[in-house]
């Protein structure tokens, strides 16, 4: 046996570290976890799960939900709050859904952008703005909380154009009314674990979600949505975006009409140098012939034969029939004959000999014409 372990010594070693640092691991996960923004679960700098375990140490059961059919089975009554966190996956078909299964309680939705505001079926518009310095509450809505000498600092937040809200803005509020017992919440940085600590947002977090002993945290789900769930471009983007694409459509049109004016007219210049018509005849026939284009190269050298021919008889080039039996009446040859050389529906040539015999046939039959 000690010979065995000699030899598997290194083996050995490897694999008890192995286990002992799963073992470990095992211990130190402390239940499941996850990388969203916000979420209850998430132990990194921008979850909240310290906030998550503060209010369950205050005293308020926290229940966390992760689909659209496991918030219809909890009840949800006057003594419950609802906390939407990733907002962004909410569609028209499970905001409706939460919006009748949290009827009787409190929802609170945690950075909801355009797309979601109206999906969640309220006039509310959006401003995006970087926070300097605190914000104080300065509440309209005592309904909210109770903020009074409370402030909160985060590094960017967006404001809700309502009628009722705490912590002012220009736009609106961080904090605003927007239904009887719906709340957006701009500034969803005092719930994250690395800004919750900052100013007082811990305590406008408790204070905002702590006023009912219970809390119902429902993170939605993807897998949710249905087809019709689709959010329009137009919802996501910031209001004063068409105006700004109207005033650049506008600019790009003066500048194409100012530096129109100054090009002036077009100016008809000579080639800087003459090229023979030979050369060009015969740089077009290479073209056809490295296409194939046997069919094209035909139909030229009809037309240039009835021009031609035309021209000797004055007759029109455009009539062809008359011209086929005119042609046949001079050389006494027969109009089908005549047709198959210059008329519109003659044979293609399928081969370079072929094309070759066209070409000479209607060189024949225009010096025929032109001698009579």
């Amino acid at each position: 046996m000690s010979g065995w372990f000699e030899r598997n010594r290194s083996m050995v070693l490897i694999g008890l570290g192995t286990l002992a640092a799963i073992v470990v691991a095992a211990l130190l996960s402390g239940g499941p976890r996850t990388g969203a923004d916000h979420d209850p679960e998430n132990p990194g700098a921008r979850g909240a799960q310290a906030l998550a375990r503060v209010l369950e140490q205050e005293g308020v059961e926290v229940e966390i939900v992760r689909s659209a059919a496991a918030l219809e089975e909890q009840t949800l009554d006057p003594a419950t709050t609802v906390l939407v966190t990733s907002a962004s996956n909410l569609g028209k078909s499970t905001a409706d859904r939460l919006l009748e299964a949290a009827r009787d309680s409190t929802v609170v939705v945690s950075g909801a952008a355009p797309g979601t505001v109206e999906a969640l079926g309220v006039e509310a518009p959006v401003a995006f703005s970087s926070l300097e310095g605190t914000q104080t509450a300065a509440c309209t809505d005592t309904g909210l909380g109770d903020f009074e000498g409370i402030d909160i600092e985060v590094d960017e937040a967006s404001s809700y154009a309502t009628n009722a809200g705490c912590f002012a803005s220009d736009g609106g509020w961080f904090v605003a009314s927007a239904d009887e017992g719906l709340v957006l919440l701009g500034a969803p940085g005092i719930l994250e674990n690395d800004q919750v600590l900052r100013a007082d947002n811990a305590a406008a977090a408790l204070r905002l979600l702590g006023q009912q002993p219970r809390v119902v945290w429902y993170v939605p789900s993807l897998d949710d949505l249905v087809g019709d769930d689709g959010v329009s471009l137009r919802s996501l983007l910031p209001p004063w975006l068409k105006p700004a694409l109207w005033l650049l459509g506008l600019a790009v049109l003066a500048l194409i009409w100012w530096r129109g004016r100054r090009l002036g007219a077009l100016a008809v210049e000579p080639l800087p140098v003459s090229v023979r018509s030979l050369e060009t005849t015969e740089a077009r026939g290479r073209l056809y012939r490295s296409a194939s284009a046997r069919q094209h190269a035909a139909d030229v050298l009809r037309r240039s034969t009835r021009d031609s021919v035309a021209s000797h008889l004055r007759l029109p080039p455009s009539d062809v029939d008359v011209l086929v039996r005119d042609v046949s009446a001079r050389l006494d040859r027969t109009a089908a004959d005549i047709d198959d050389l210059i008329g519109d529906g003659a044979t293609a040539p399928r081969t370079d000999d072929e094309l070759i015999r066209l070409a000479t046939a209607l060189a024949e039959l225009d010096t025929e014409v032109g001698r009579t």
